[in-house]
């Protein structure tokens, strides 16, 4: 057995073994596409395992996420500094080696995955990240930015939508630095892919404008080697690879689901041992693999080293390029002399409009902000002025992602992780739900992707109730770790963009499409994420009004009736939930005394998510029944988003309160 080849069985029984352990995993993946793995790291991968983030380096995304026992062996046999004692806790908590790779936990994870075909959108990302830098700081004589990105899937990843929008991106892109490696072992959880994916996989690439590569037999490294050369020598289009692999290779499993999702068992450890002739105990490796891996090391150091004298050219002979490529590394938006973006408006102005007047203040003195719209920048209204456009043959600012909202979120998403940009992008708030889970891993991961969600309700009007959003804001302040701002005028609109672009969480600003009035009670309190906008004449309001984006300026208008009547309102702007429910306790009882009980919620949008600030004597003004097609005023008349109708709610929650205390009061008596 060559070290090669005994390398593999180590990849293998590492995996299985933390499999077995763990009770829990995929070893199916493991053994087939060790090779492939093995001679990714071994032979083509530019990386130094002693410092797995030198920029340069090669990107690596495994897609197909529940393969992670195989990422964690090579990080492991490469020295990573992933231990054998964190092999053993595979799958346990507070482990480094958690179900799917997390990004953030392991080092040489470069991004969550786990939701198939999501890693391969990211990986597109990555590669689109790396040529924007590119373009942007390579010199004819001294090249800063030249790397790969890689990812590696299997039969579920080519099965979800994603992936198909993903790569016909990446085609239109010419992302020729972008190589998928596939592992087509045929096999899913249900058995053979046979009884539900009988397309030709490479010829749907090659019709998108990929180069397609086979290798036949998963097993022949040179191959493998030879294919990804091949992939490299293509300067026009992205590369897929196709290697035919065996399911569970190796196992008396080999070639069945049965070994997809759950552990070989000891018995078939055993028989796997015999088959590999693999002699070592569980979780060592052997000498000769660590000697190998060892003679690799200095290869991997030099990539980086040559690096380093790269950076110290370019730095010597180009000053004022690198400080600002230190600048775009950082990824700082610098809010100093940027207070125009607080300036309101003399007349009334939609959310969308103040937001393209904001987003390009903002991202003209932070030029490696770069991002766009799923075909709908000019609805959405955030296109980049001047900044060109980011294509094949153009290096602008402006992406067009076309109509691939599934694709769009997780490119962001690549195009954040890699660094040196700091990525947004938009569609209409409706149809987040097609991006949801790329929304939902931006907040798993913790990164500050920015997601500018248009035609935020009922205001959408004559599109009818196909086009109008009810539900989505609460389906996305379900998600932890997000912020979702709906912004009630310019100045709530610039907090917005500055509380997401100096925090470091994804935040969805919803941008209303009807105009809206400029409203004088605004403030940057809004960062509290809830503030009172109009507060009552006396210490003690006699009811508050809570609204949000453009049903603000309706609850000022109730309060003013409510005056009429000697009823003392409070009203509180609620743009944000999750910043206003990090605040003390002090400062949310400052704003919603718990004293006062007689509290309306007024948002045109779904109830759900309001209860939580009306308690069960509150009222809601809201809207838990799709809309209909018709011109926005009669619909938020039809809907009671009228003033009377708040004005009614309120003396309704009044009239509760009064009627409880009195009972609960009789009831102390």
């Amino acid at each position: 057995m060559t070290n090669e080849q005994l390398t593999i069985s180590t990849l293998r029984m590492l995996s299985v073994e933390a499999i077995e352990k763990a009770k829990s995993g995929h070893p199916g993946i493991c053994l087939g596409a060790a090779p492939m793995a093995y001679t990714l790291f071994a032979k083509q991968l530019k990386h130094n395992p002693k410092d797995p983030n030198f920029f340069d380096r090669d990107r690596f995304v495994l897609s197909a996420g529940h393969g992670s026992a195989l990422l964690y062996s090579l990080l492991h046999v490469f020295g990573y500094g992933l231990t054998k004692e964190d092999l053993m806790r595979f799958r346990q908590h507070t482990s480094k080696t958690p179900g799917h790779p997390e990004y953030g936990v392991t080092a040489g994870v470069e991004v969550s995955t786990g939701p198939l075909g999501q890693g391969v959108a990211n990986a597109v990302g990555f590669a689109l990240a790396e040529r924007i830098l590119a373009n942007k700081f390579n010199k004819p004589d001294c090249t800063l930015i030249d790397h790969y990105t890689y990812a590696l899937c299997g039969d579920g990843c080519m099965m979800e939508g994603i992936e198909n929008e993903a790569a016909s991106f990446a085609a239109a892109q010419k992302l020729s630095k972008l190589i998928v490696l596939y592992d087509s072992n045929r096999i899913t959880i249900e058995g053979s892919i046979d009884i539900t994916f009988t397309e030709d996989v490479g010829k749907r690439h090659e019709a998108l404008g990929w180069q397609v590569i086979r290798v036949n037999n998963g097993e022949d490294i040179d191959a493998i080697s030879a294919a990804i050369t091949l992939a490299k020598d293509d300067k026009d289009k992205p590369s897929l690879i196709i290697i035919n692999t065996t399911i569970g290779y190796g196992s008396p499993l080999a070639g069945t689901s049965k070994c997809h999702g759950s552990p070989l068992g000891a018995d078939n450890i055993k028989e796997l041992r015999k088959k590999l002739g693999y002699k070592m105990p569980a979780f060592e490796v052997p000498p000769a693999v660590a000697d190998h891996v060892a003679e690799m090391a200095p290869v991997f150091a030099k990539y980086q080293t040559e690096w380093n004298k790269t950076v110290k050219t370019y730095k010597n002979k180009y000053p004022e390029e690198y400080e600002e490529f230190q600048v775009w590394r950082k990824g700082s938006v610098d809010f100093n002399e940027l207070d125009s973006i607080y300036e309101k408006p003399e007349k009334p102005e939609a959310a969308r409009a103040s937001g393209l007047r904001i987003l390009n203040a903002i991202a003209q003195k932070n030029p490696f902000i770069v991002g766009g719209s799923a075909d709908l920048a000019p609805s959405n209204l955030v296109e980049i002025k001047d900044g060109g456009d980011v294509s094949a043959t153009e290096n602008g600012r402006n992406i067009h992602f076309g109509i691939r909202e599934h694709a769009m979120g997780a490119i962001c998403n690549g195009l954040y992780l890699h660094g040196g940009l700091l990525p947004f992008c938009a569609t209409f708030t409706v149809f987040s739900d097609y991006m949801k889970a790329a929304i939902r891993m931006s907040a798993l991961m913790n990164i500050p992707v920015v997601y500018v969600l248009s035609h935020d309700s009922i205001g959408v009007g004559e599109d009818g109730p196909t086009h109008q959003p009810i539900e989505q804001l609460t389906g996305l302040r379900a998600i932890p770790g997000i912020k979702v701002f709906r912004p009630a005028d310019a100045t709530e609109t610039a907090v917005a963009f500055e509380s997401a672009w100096t925090g470091k969480s994804p935040t969805a600003i919803i941008t209303s499409r009807q105009n809206l009035p400029q409203l004088d009670c605004t403030s940057t309190d809004a960062l509290y994420g809830g503030y009172i906008a109009a507060d009552s004449k006396n210490e003690t309001p006699d009811v508050i009004l809570i609204a949000t984006g453009s049903e603000l300026s309706l609850a000022l208008n109730a309060k003013a009736e409510l005056a009429k009547d000697n009823i003392d309102a409070r009203v509180v702007s609620m743009p944000c939930m999750e910043l206003f429910d990090i605040q003390t306790v002090k400062y949310k009882e400052s704003v919603l005394p718990s004293n006062v009980r007689a509290r309306v919620a007024i948002e045109a949008g779904k109830s759900s998510c309001w209860y939580k600030y009306v308690g069960l004597d509150g009222e809601l003004c809201c809207i838990d029944r799709f809309g209909m097609s018709a011109p926005a005023s009669i619909l938020f008349e039809i809907c009671g988003f009228n003033t009377d109708n708040v004005v009614k709610l309120a003396k309704k929650t009044i009239r509760t309160c009064s009627k409880n205390e009195t009972l609960f009061g009789n009831k102390d008596n």
